[in-house]
């Protein structure tokens, strides 16, 4: 039966009908809810890993064992992934391994904007590119065959409007193949110099068995016209050129990226005066066109940006085609709302105290990120998962006493737990004298309250083994750990004064777990004696949405506060 379907949901649902029996990954908007979805069916086996890496590190031991395996990551979490991909297309595969990669065009939620398909093309590995959501459905099963006939991980891109918008689709029934017997093979698994060499002659000549195979196998499609004018395209780029264009032009819709089948593009090029790539990003496919000596006239990226994310409008008068200006508010002052903590997050308190202290404090990746944002402004360097605690590292190590004593690093309790832990080791075992503070809110927040090891649950929510953080430290080294109630203004600043003078490595734990979680009891919310309020404005310097100023008193939105009680402590004249 047909189902309006989330793209990500259908790119589970693929998964499941495929055989899919074991999935491991972190999560990473906008590729999360693939996983999340997938652990509705209890036929596959799905976990959350401390990190990319070890997601399909432990997805390939799965393949290994027989079973067809998955993991899924963001574009930036290939990344660090990237060092057992190389190698695993050297080594091939045993059951089907399919590694779900989720591209995000405009940066909605990362810091930057790479393109995966340079991943693929370095490391020889095929990928797939839905454009919807029911071939989100079928690429899923098609990557899994072409897996085990070209004994081969596949990449499996989808980008952020393709994995967030619904379209129709239509399930199937489930099929699970018989499961692969592994044979010990070290020419093949154990990839020492000698093996690997041989080994790279193979993955050369898939390359081009697959480019045969996407020349004929229909994953590339060619839509005719009644034109001089062709387009090559792909994943939500061709939905834009429909949209704008129909059925006025000839269409290569390509579904498989890497390898581009060369032959098919000549076909498609001869006779057509004109050649337009619709590509997001980077001129991947514009380059490679270019490179087939072609007659006829190309164009790419001479008509198309090469940041950010395409639009219905942005194709649209690319074309020369009328666009739509839609209503403009002329004279009305509408507020800036930049995104912002919520209310009652536990992070606002160390954050004040930080900004209070006017310490640099280096940054990492996660919702705590919203501490660079005014009027809290206590960030100033965010680069990548785990970055804050090494750069802190360099920075104090570089500055000497002059920077020890006025810099800090932050992290959250799953990123630590991701990458942050070799920072840490690093600044015990060179000794640095670094404050480092882990801001444990007891879940992953930013992507949407993922479990992590630190938890004490899995992805369904069961117990779990739980990392002990106060522990953990001080096994790899840190003598000085504390814990802080970051609810508790003076006691964050005064723990990090206090570790700041000290001449040794120190680690705080700012403990609380996130507002939004449901277990989580708040207090009534607070209210505003405005006899007692002078106007100062004070309670306003730590951000919180449920505070704001009316007819010149402080008010309260009893909707959101839940009583942390943090804006009470900034009140001098005791108004809250």
């Amino acid at each position: 039966m047909k189902q309006l379907m989330l793209g990500n949901a259908a790119a589970a649902r693929g998964l499941f009908e495929a055989g899919c029996e074991f999935i491991s990954s972190y999560p990473g908007t906008p590729s999360t809810e693939i996983t999340e979805e997938a652990a509705r069916f209890k036929e596959i086996y799905c976990e959350w890993a401390p990190n990319e890496k070890v997601a399909m590190e432990s997805a390939f031991g799965a393949c290994l064992a027989g079973r067809r395996s998955f993991c899924g990551m963001k574009h930036v979490g290939l990344n660090v992934a990237a060092d057992p991909l190389y190698t695993m297309s050297y080594t091939g595969v045993n059951a089907g391994m399919v590694i779900g990669v989720a591209d995000d065009p405009g940066m909605h939620s990362s810091q930057n904007e790479q393109d995966s398909r340079h991943h693929a093309i370095a490391s020889k590995v095929p990928m797939l590119e839905p454009s919807d959501a029911d071939e989100a459905r079928e690429f899923a099963k098609i990557a899994y065959e072409i897996s085990e006939k070209f004994d081969t991980p596949v990449l499996y891109k989808m980008c952020t409007r393709v994995a967030h918008s619904q379209s129709i689709t239509e399930p199937a029934d489930r099929t699970v193949p018989e499961h692969k017997i592994y044979e010990k093979t070290i020419s093949k698994y154990v990839m020492a110099p000698a093996n690997a060499i041989k080994r790279h002659p193979f993955v050369e000549q898939r390359m081009k068995d697959l480019e045969k195979w996407g020349e004929t196998s229909g994953i590339n499609k060619i839509e005719k016209a009644d034109s001089k004018t062709g387009i090559i395209t792909s994943s939500t780029s061709y939905q834009y050129v429909k949209e704008v264009l129909g059925d006025s032009v000839n269409i290569l819709k390509l579904g498989m990226v890497n390898p581009l089948p060369g032959d098919m593009i000549k076909k498609f090029a001869d006779g057509l005066e004109k050649l337009i790539v619709v590509e997001e990003l980077d001129p991947i496919i514009e380059t490679f066109v270019r490179g087939l000596g072609l007659k006829c006239e190309i164009h790419g990226k001479d008509m198309f940006p090469i940041c950010g994310e395409f639009s219905q409008n942005l194709v649209a008068a690319a074309f020369g085609k009328t666009v739509s200006q839609g209503k403009k508010l002329d004279g009305v002052q509408i507020p800036v709302r930049p995104p912002i903590m919520c209310a009652g997050c536990p992070h606002r308190g160390m954050f004040y105290a930080l900004n209070k202290l006017k310490v640099t404090v280096f940054g990492d990746i996660g919702c705590y990120t919203l501490g660079s944002v005014a009027p809290l402004s206590a960030m100033d360097v965010t680069l990548c998962m785990g970055a804050s605690f090494s750069g802190l590292h360099g920075w104090n190590k570089a500055g000497g006493a002059e920077n020890e004593k006025k810099s800090v690093a932050v992290i959250g309790d799953s990123t630590f737990m991701h990458s942050g832990m070799t920072g840490l080791a690093t600044i015990a075992y060179n000794q640095s004298n670094s404050t480092v503070i882990v801001l444990d809110n007891s879940i992953t927040g930013m992507t949407g309250h993922q479990q992590n090891p630190t938890t004490g649950k899995n992805l369904y929510g069961d117990p779990a083994g739980r990392v002990d953080l106060e522990a953990l430290a001080r096994a790899m080294g840190i003598n000085r750990v504390r814990v802080v109630d970051p609810y508790n203004i003076a006691e964050c600043e005064a723990a990090v004064k206090e570790e700041l003078e000290a001449n040794e490595p120190s680690l705080i734990i700012s403990r609380r777990p996130c507002a939004l979680l449901k277990e989580v009891k708040h207090n009534p919310p607070l209210k505003v004696d405005e006899a007692k309020c002078k106007s100062c404005k004070m309670c306003m310097k730590i951000g919180c949405p449920a505070i704001a100023m009316k007819n010149g008193k402080a008010k309260i939105d009893t909707t959101l506060c839940v009583g942390c009680g943090v804006c009470s402590q900034m009140c001098k004249f005791g108004a809250l």
